[in-house]
């Protein structure tokens, strides 16, 4: 069966149960919610019993680590953790508990899904407030306030040993107040989050800036995020999509209201169905003059979220198509969780020797090379990238590696990076040549090599200071992920909140469960 053929059965057979499963879930979840509003109910699992669960299995599973029972395929990263070597605790926690206005903060339990007005939020909708507060969130707000654990107020959490705490980075527990991001869940269970919101307007005023010249647009990315002057009065979003070495367009917003008939005509839903995906209709702003419209505040926060950024075009090449997504766009995107739980040994091989699903964070001043490196490694267009401040926290340390000091903005105590994001098929695939994907990665972990595209990756980002996402395939051994990543506060907090025996260790939690060495040399020869 040639390419095309087995896509298009792809479509039909992937698309209509994945529509259905999540019609079943927002279903099912309406009317839980309905019950417990009307009966006064308690959640299904409250904290207490929580309490109680976590402390007997601790007493009598001490020679099994925990972790929560949520299914492998139902999060948003690329591995499948061991969960079966694990005892699996319950945490069915989706409650929004409190609202501050005065302080500007929210009460949430982790498993409420993006889709609200915080400091940072992320474009795809399945993603949890756990799984951020836990893992990693950026988004194109960034670049005024970091990274999504710097906008945690306080962390509830379980430890190891069953008592429940209050983490907040002036109490007791500070010093695993700067551990708790990064953890994935190997320090303790959350029970409740208390996030920082901000005050907005209905509709963000979009402007759209194509730029030629890769020094030119990567000065402009860096001047309107701020990164080397703190005074600067920067716009609430920055954004930029690369669509070749040379051409990108830059997306700058703003908070706004629809004043008059001229702006409501300028009004852009680009969420619904029939809507071209956000990255094509970017596209299509490359050899126009910089024009703007107005979006729906909710849909610029979901406008990724349909074409999962450009991952959908390798599964559905016409997904794009006019009378497709008249017809059948209402299907998209493929629920994330009904893909990894279809995803049988063989697909999982392919997912990154065939594909690259990467998020890096590095130093802006240094974006120039990461997209020459991406293209030598990948040549998979296009990439994105999010400005974002990384803080150095003093003595409070946690697993992120603070700047350097030529990456320090002037007069603060943050540097701007930004996220380089590399999803979809690498040019090499496309063009059925030989590709050694675990070699490709690695190479951008240190330096040039000529065994070395993952590990590339990999190196490269570790000398200027970088760190990927956990939620993606890493190709490090132990040695080289404790090089990356400071893990020396996080071990003594392990220690100390009774974690060691009760959780797996960070690395044993993220690494790829199958041997992406072995897997890699296998799967070189084009398909």
């Amino acid at each position: 069966m040639d390419t095309a053929m087995w896509k298009k059965k792809l479509c039909s057979v992937y698309l209509p149960p994945s529509f259905l499963i999540s019609l079943f879930s927002c279903v099912t979840g309406l009317i839980v919610r309905f019950c417990q509003h009307h009966s006064g109910m308690m959640p299904v699992f409250d904290i207490f019993n929580l309490r109680c669960a976590s402390t007997m299995t601790f007493l009598k599973q001490k020679k099994k680590k925990m972790c929560t029972s949520r299914p492998n395929w139902l999060s948003l990263s690329i591995t499948f953790f061991r969960k079966d070597l694990c005892h699996k605790i319950p945490i069915p926690l989706y409650d929004i508990l409190e609202l501050k206005e005065e302080v500007m903060t929210v009460r949430v339990e982790p498993m409420v899904t993006v889709g609200y007005t915080l400091a940072v939020t992320l474009e795809i909708a399945d993603a949890t407030l756990g799984g951020l507060a836990f893992g990693v969130g950026m988004t194109t707000y960034s670049h005024k306030v970091g990274l999504y654990q710097e906008t945690i107020a306080a962390y509830e959490v379980v430890l190891g040993d069953g008592s429940l705490v209050r983490v907040t980075k002036d109490n007791e527990y500070s010093d695993l107040f700067y551990c708790l991001p990064w953890s994935h869940g190997t320090l303790g269970f959350l029970v409740a989050l208390e996030l920082q919101i901000i005050p907005v307007k209905p509709y963000v005023k979009m402007e759209y800036i194509p730029i030629n010249g890769q020094k030119e647009y990567c000065d402009k990315i860096r001047e309107l995020s701020g990164a080397m002057d703190k005074d600067k009065q920067t716009p609430d979003f920055v954004e930029a999509t690369i669509f070749s070495k040379h051409e990108a367009v830059l997306m700058v917003g703003r908070f706004a209201n629809v004043r008059n008939a001229e702006e409501e005509a300028q009004i852009n839903h680009v969420a619904r169905w029939y809507k071209p995906w956000f990255y094509k209709h970017v596209e299509g702003f490359l050899n126009k003059p910089p024009s703007q419209e107005f979006i729906p505040l909710r849909e610029y926060l979901l406008r990724h979220n349909r074409a999962i950024f450009w991952v959908v075009e390798s599964m559905i090449p016409f997904g794009n198509n006019p009378l497709f997504r008249l017809l059948f766009g209402w299907l998209l995107p493929p629920k994330p969780a009904f893909l990894k739980f279809t995803t049988t040994p063989g697909i999982r091989a392919m997912t990154f020797t065939k594909q690259v699903f990467q998020d890096i964070v590095l130093p802006i001043n240094a974006l120039e090379k990461q997209i020459d490196v991406a293209e030598e490694i990948f040549d998979a267009y296009p990439i994105l990238v999010y400005p974002c401040r990384i803080y150095n926290h003093g003595p409070h340390t946690g697993q992120l590696r603070p700047p350097r000091p030529d990456q320090i903005c002037p007069g603060t105590d943050w540097g701007m990076f930004n996220d380089l994001g590399v999803y979809g098929v690498p040019g090499p695939v496309k063009r059925k040549e030989r590709f050694d994907a675990v070699s490709a990665m690695r190479k951008m972990e240190k330096s040039y090599s000529v065994y070395s595209a993952v590990i590339f990756i990999f190196r490269f980002t570790r000398d200027v200071g970088g760190y990927p996402f956990l939620y993606a395939d890493i190709f490090m051994d132990r040695k080289e992920f404790e090089e990356m990543f400071d893990l020396v506060a996080y071990e003594r907090a392990r220690q100390k909140y009774h974690a060691i025996d009760a959780f797996p260790h960070l690395y044993d939690k993220v690494k790829p469960e199958i041997d992406v060495f072995q897997v890699g040399k296998e799967y070189m020869d084009p398909l």
